[in-house]
């Protein structure tokens, strides 16, 4: 280390950790990341299993994000992207419900879907006119309520509200009673509307895989779990200490709390994905597959492989089942899925997938009831000192993540400007805007 001078550590090679080294790194700020467990990506990783690509519980990449947009090269990623829209399952039959501007070959099959009526259609065309001709920072600061209450003011009918809106916004956050933030509810639309729904051949943990890389080689410390911090130090597990210039807290929104000394998270948003092993055919054609309530426990089906051929080996293909709330603590879930995919594709055709892994995540996102969302996210330096970064500080999604860890090592580097405490060589301060939602 130039100088003997101690780097700044960063704990937790997630996404934002990820995104605040390269930010330091930018900044000419030297740092070291301490991670507990085997690899980068924290909740976006992917395992490898009988040649699978499984992503450790189903997730997208809205390639709207701008953030991800400055941060990922997608060329690389070679993103493959899901229909705009989803299919409905309703009275035991399945009803298309498109983007008729982005999928037009659907527009005929939504006009007389099932899914609303017609007077919900021209809602939703309302509500996506408003939504992408109106600015995002005007979106944020917009008077908020709950999603549903929200989506109940627009004037959908609860057949509409039942049928696609809780289901499909319901798993984008982990929220089946859409408690969620208006604000967030439709800036996300805002996103869904804008850009694609995508997955990298690679599988998610690509995402944080491309970031690593470009990291210099040594950087992150892997099996090395911190239980205490300090402005200037960190402790691990087996009592060992290291001194430091600057902390930052990088984990998901339970551990952060624990270490940083703030309140636990209020609300669990935990979800569940089976993955099984199917003979190649088309189940969706690349659409997501949304159920409604009470209708067993399945709120989500996908099919990975039918968007990104890297997910399954030649000939197989790979479905994706994510159930969500109370429904995850189920004693028979995993029967019940089989039964419920059952009625759905047919019983001698689901009798021949193979189950591969079951994923059950116990912090998917943290919770953004109506009244958390601040339109400028929190403040990454905490009155202890230490530094903090993570979607629960700025929106429960890759962009939050992308953008609290921006924001961190503007702040570190902002603080190092002013000591001349972590730095080697000189640099000029970037502007560090306060874009904390996506859009």
């Amino acid at each position: 280390m130039p100088g003997g001078r101690a780097p700044v550590a960063i704990v937790g090679a997630g996404l934002a950790g990820l995104k605040c080294a390269l930010e330091l790194q930018d900044f000419g700020v030297h740092f070291q990341i301490y991670e507990a467990s085997d690899g980068v990506g924290g909740r976006a990783r992917t395992d490898t299993v009988d040649g699978f690509r499984l992503d450790r519980g189903f997730q997208v990449l809205l390639s709207a994000y701008p953030e991800a947009r400055k941060t990922f090269d997608y060329d690389a990623l070679a993103l493959g992207s899901f229909v705009p829209g989803a299919r409905v399952r309703i009275n035991d039959s399945f009803a298309k419900f498109a983007d008729p501007l982005r999928s037009p070959r659907s527009a005929p099959a939504s006009s007389i879907s099932l899914v609303g009526n017609l007077a919900d259609k021209f809602r939703v065309a309302r509500m996506w006119r408003d939504l992408t001709s109106t600015d995002p920072q005007d979106l944020v600061r917009r008077p908020e309520t709950s999603a549903i209450l929200s989506l109940e003011k627009r004037g959908f009918t609860s057949g509409m509200i039942e049928d696609f809106f809780r289901p499909f916004f319901g798993g984008v956050f982990i929220d089946p009673d859409l408690k969620t933030s208006s604000r967030l509810m439709e800036i996300f639309f805002r996103c869904f509307s804008t850009g694609d729904t995508s997955l990298p051949a690679g599988g998610m943990g690509a995402l944080a895989d491309q970031m690593a890389a470009r990291l210099p080689g040594g950087t992150i410390t892997f099996g090395r779990r911190v239980t205490a911090v300090e402005s200037e130090a960190i402790e691990f597990e087996d009592g060992s200490r290291v001194e430091t210039s600057a902390v930052v807290v990088a984990t998901e929104e339970s551990v952060a709390s624990g270490l940083c000394g703030l309140p636990a998270p209020v609300g669990v948003r935990t979800t569940t994905c089976l993955y099984f092993d199917a003979p190649e055919q088309d189940i969706n054609g690349g659409w997501l597959i949304l159920s409604p309530a009470g209708k067993g426990p399945i709120n989500e089906v996908a099919v990975p492989s039918a968007v990104a051929a890297g997910y399954a080996p030649q000939g197989r293909s790979l479905v994706a089942v994510s159930v969500l709330g109370q429904e995850t603590d189920r004693a028979d879930l995993h029967e019940s899925v089989i039964t419920q995919l059952g009625d759905w594709f047919g019983e001698t055709n689901v009798s021949a997938w193979q189950h591969l892994k079951t994923y059950r995540i116990e912090h998917a996102l943290p919770a953004f009831e109506s009244g958390r969302q601040k339109p400028d996210g929190e403040p990454p330096l905490l009155d202890s000192g230490v530094f903090i970064c993570g979607d629960h500080r700025e929106t429960p999604s890759i962009q939050g993540a992308l953008v609290s860890g921006r924001k961190a090592a503007g702040a570190v580097s902002n603080a190092s400007a002013q000591t001349g405490q972590y730095r080697s060589g000189h640099f000029e301060s970037t502007k560090n805007g306060s874009l904390s939602l996506p859009g």
